[in-house]
């Protein structure tokens, strides 16, 4: 008898759906073969299926049993195919048809005794699933929260393989997982910190503010202990909450790389501060099996740099694309995978060795040459790919021991939705551009237009300080933000006067 349930399979940060073909013919001796391109983990779970079977009170057809993972051409990963091959293979043993299998769709990995463990890009899976016309999604416990969020679809959390037979086969009924998904949302929106835990600092805030409204990458230069690492950690608290798509986006990725753990969910803007001793590939992406890197689990939200200058270089220099386009291609003889990375880059570092090259009450006690070649770590290009430049100075006593942080982070992150309100409504035509930001040199002149005035200054500060034409673009984009965030249409001289300082206020410690 020939059983074909469906499955799916994970590339990148999608998942393609899987045939799982078993045919059963009665014979004297005992076979079972599994073809179409499985790898080492699909084919040990011939061993686990079968001792699941035996120890969940089902019955394991005898003779030959062929099982076929289609399309043959697509490479089958991982062990979330343990669960259909099981169904399929025990299936396939009946004299009697199941009704509606073309209903389902199951993942899943078992344990010897049955139970099913949780597994990975459950979300992405459940997206294909709906894609496909599946109706029903049977997942392991663990993952029917994070399958939940994926509208359209009845998801069936299972802790036993017994469990997930009785349902397919019509002896059991189960309800489906509910999930308020509006509640759920709101729930769980929550930061421990906030910006007013920051005390002084207030230039420093205000490029923050800047940054998180249009978009912008910053840098923070500034001696150690300053509270250039603190003040990172807060960009995502003002920055707006994730949409339903975009936190989808974010959770997919974090769930093909494993990093779900105990949340079902991202709804919160994801914050990655990797430490300086990074490879490429734990920064981009990459392996033998090409998983997303840090740039890519930061997709939607923020990704901290702290000391800068002692990443690799050219770990530092493969940013420099993916800054630019939003995505990382990672080729392989098997192929190519592409994961998004549309995240905000904050980065930090100090403007010497030993931190205090420029500061007025402590002496610096690097030399030159020492200072040179720490600045030498970081290149021309990629310190041009960062629109705001900000120091972050000591603090006095008196105002490190005020009891005043300043505003707190609901009230900034109202003034940054209304500016990026601001801009969706500003592109909604132009796809692709969601923020000023990401604004295309095609389109600069008819949103980032200058008046004579301001057009001469920023002619003789381009003669002046030599910058490129990168630089001149998001000088614009950065007064763009200004704008809108003071609620005027045209770009005027004080916003092109702040935007140029973003640019200049880190040349006496870098240049």
């Amino acid at each position: 008898m020939l059983v074909r349930f469906f499955s799916a399979a994970l590339q990148g940060v999608e998942a393609t759906e899987v045939e799982v073909e078993v045919n059963h013919a009665e014979r004297d001796q005992f076979k079972i073969t599994v073809v179409g391109l499985p790898d080492a983990a699909v084919r040990e779970s011939l061993e686990r299926m079968m001792s699941a079977i035996s120890n969940s009170a089902m019955k394991f057809g005898g003779g030959i049993n062929t099982i076929n993972l289609a399309p043959a051409d697509l490479k089958k990963e991982g062990p979330s195919f343990d669960l259909p091959i099981a169904i399929a293979t025990a299936a396939a043993g009946m004299e009697e048809e199941i009704a509606n299998i073309d209903q389902y769709c199951l993942v899943g990995e078992l344990a010897l005794d049955g139970k099913l463990r949780p597994v990975k890009g459950v979300i992405s899976i459940a997206l294909e699933a709906r894609r496909k016309g599946r109706t029903r999604l049977i997942v392991p416990a663990a993952n029917a929260e994070e399958a939940a969020v994926v509208d359209g679809i009845e998801v069936y959390g299972m802790e036993h393989l017994h469990d997930a037979w009785m349902l397919v086969t019509g002896q059991k009924a189960f309800s489906p997982f509910y999930l308020d998904r509006k509640e759920f949302f709101n729930s769980q929106r929550t930061y421990l910190e906030d910006l007013s835990d920051v005390k002084g600092q207030h230039q420093v805030k205000r490029a923050l503010e800047v940054a998180a409204a249009g978009g912008h990458n910053m840098l923070m230069v500034g001696p150690p202990g300053t509270g250039k690492s603190m003040i990172a950690k807060r960009m995502a608290t003002i920055l707006p909450d994730m949409t339903e798509e975009e936190a989808i986006e974010a959770t997919k990725i974090h769930s093909i790389a494993g990093r779900l753990r105990d949340k079902g969910f991202m709804v919160t803007r994801p914050f990655r501060a990797p430490h300086h001793t990074i490879s490429d590939a734990g920064l981009l992406g990459g392996g033998t099996n090409p998983g997303p890197g840090e740039v890519s689990l930061a997709h939607h939200g923020v990704l901290f740099l702290d000391e800068l200058p002692e990443f690799r270089r050219q770990t530092l220099e493969v940013l420099r694309q993916p800054l630019e386009d939003g995505h990382v291609t990672i080729s392989r003889a098997a192929g190519s995978l592409t994961f998004p990375c549309q995240c905000l880059l904050v980065a930090a570092l100090n403007p010497c060795p030993c931190g205090y090259y420029g500061d007025p009450k402590r002496e610096c006690r690097c030399s030159p040459v020492q200072i040179d070649r720490y600045r030498q770590r970081i290149s021309g290009p990629l310190l041009d790919r960062i629109d705001l430049h900000v120091e972050v100075p000591l603090l006095e006593y008196k105002e490190l021991n005020s009891g005043d942080g300043g505003e707190k982070s609901a009230v900034v992150r109202d003034r940054v939705i209304e500016a990026r309100d601001r801009q969706l409504h500003r592109f909604k035509k132009d796809q692709g551009v969601s923020c000023n930001a990401t604004i295309p040199s095609r389109l600069m002149r008819g949103y980032c237009g200058l008046d004579r005035e301001t057009s001469a200054y920023l002619e003789q500060v381009m003669g002046e300080l030599n910058f490129s034409a990168r630089a001149h673009d998001r000088i614009l984009k950065v007064a763009r933000t200004l704008a809108d965030l003071e609620g005027v249409e045209s770009i005027q001289m004080q916003h092109l006067l702040e935007a140029v300082q973003y640019r200049t206020l880190d040349r006496k410690l870098l240049m």
